[in-house]
């Protein structure tokens, strides 16, 4: 069960990677293929996400840090423009990136999302089109599908919010 939400800080680095490594290998496994390839996210993105205040790390009773999440509140360069749909509002928003859970508790994801859900309450999120699995969690939060987004590098990926 996830007990504590907070802030990562470098210390954790060496129990944080090796989540993205476990998060990977479950995507793959999941046919999601084509997500976080060539070692994305690197040690050296998530030590700038952690300088900039935007990176998280969930605990479980035992104090071991069982999963990660980046959180942004604030306006995301790559959902200024959505394609196929529209965003639900154009108020403030947090946005989630790469959640990733070490395997050894459930309810990593949806821990994240209720945190973040206390810190704004209108959130955007986006996943691969083959993240089936965080389509569905998506789906049973009551995130709702707005249309596509692009990320940096040029891929799509499916585009969701939800304002509580």
């Amino acid at each position: 069960m996830i007990t504590k939400i907070r802030p990562a800080t470098y210390k954790d680095l060496p129990e944080i990677m090796p989540i993205y490594d476990i998060a990977r290998d479950f995507m793959r496994s999941s046919g999601n293929e084509g997500q976080w390839i060539n070692g994305y996210p690197t040690e050296k993105f998530i030590t700038e996400e952690i300088e900039a205040g935007h990176s998280f790390i969930c605990e479980n009773s035992a104090g071991e840090i069982v999963g990660t999440f980046c959180f942004i509140i604030g306006e995301d360069p790559t959902y200024l423009k959505i394609y196929d749909g529209q965003w639900l509002n154009d108020e403030l928003y947090g946005t989630v990136h790469r959640i990733a859970s070490s395997g050894k508790e459930k309810g990593v994801a949806k821990a994240c999302f209720e945190w973040c859900f206390t810190q704004c309450p209108n959130i955007r999120v986006d996943t691969h089109r083959n993240n089936i699995v965080m389509q569905k969690i998506l789906g049973s939060l009551g995130f709702h599908y707005c249309g596509i987004i692009y990320v940096s590098d040029g891929s799509e990926r499916l585009a969701y919010q939800k304002k509580i």
